[in-house]
């Protein structure tokens, strides 16, 4: 994809129930990119790893229930080792979260009024999740996406594997399956970028962790 080059915002939500055209689709971007598809088991779903520095990429389709409602959604996520114990999550923002914003909710202000408007910042370290959001390609492929949110955490959800202690997970979650290559290189390019502002910011370690996902 060139550069500077964005996909499209996202359409409405759609599943794949059969999951062959994601196969083909990711496969085939596996072969162009260098990465590495992996078929679904019973304990895993399909993945896509993709190599970047010291760190794996990965790339899931995962479908979650709420309130008898299924929804869908990509995950693309890479553990790294982390030097302290910095988290945040950055999310679109809706009505919910200006509401909470009016009744007094204090979110962190980044500096940037269209990404300010469109995002909300919440983390335990202000100046350093301002720091991350510095990044110019970082806001710019965030800003791409109509649903997502990208966070920093210690743990693979109450069904994932026990990350240890050194390790955090950079993660970005975006509404549907997707199977469009452009949109899916460039949230690998957010991810990528993602990892290398946690290692310029002083949050992460530029070596390969021992945990996988």
């Amino acid at each position: 994809m060139a550069r500077g080059r964005l996909p499209p915002a996202m359409g409405p939500l759609r599943f794949d129930w059969s999951g062959a055209n994601r196969r083909a689709s990711w496969r085939q971007l596996g072969e162009e990119i260098g990465g590495r598809c992996t078929p679904a088991t019973w304990r895993r779903p399909l993945r896509l790893e993709l190599p970047h520095g010291p760190w794996t990429m990965t790339l899931e389709c995962h479908v979650m229930r709420a309130h008898h409602v299924h929804v869908p959604f990509t995950r693309f996520w890479a553990p790294f080792l982390a030097t302290g114990t910095f988290r945040c999550r950055i999310s679109r923002a809706n009505l919910f979260t200006r509401i909470a914003h009016w009744l007094g909710l204090q979110d962190v202000v980044v500096g940037e009024p269209t990404f300010d408007h469109a995002f909300v910042v919440r983390s335990n370290a202000r100046d350093t999740v301002r720091a991350f959001c510095q990044e110019p390609l970082l806001r710019q492929l965030l800003l791409a996406e109509r649903a997502i949110a990208l966070a920093v955490q210690d743990h693979a959800g109450w069904l994932g594997p026990r990350v240890p202690a050194d390790t955090d997970l950079l993660s970005i979650d975006v509404a549907g399956h997707l199977q469009d290559q452009a949109r899916l290189r460039a949230l690998f390019r957010l991810l990528a970028s993602g990892l290398d502002r946690l290692v310029a910011i002083g949050a992460a370690h530029r070596r390969p962790p021992s945990f996988t996902l």
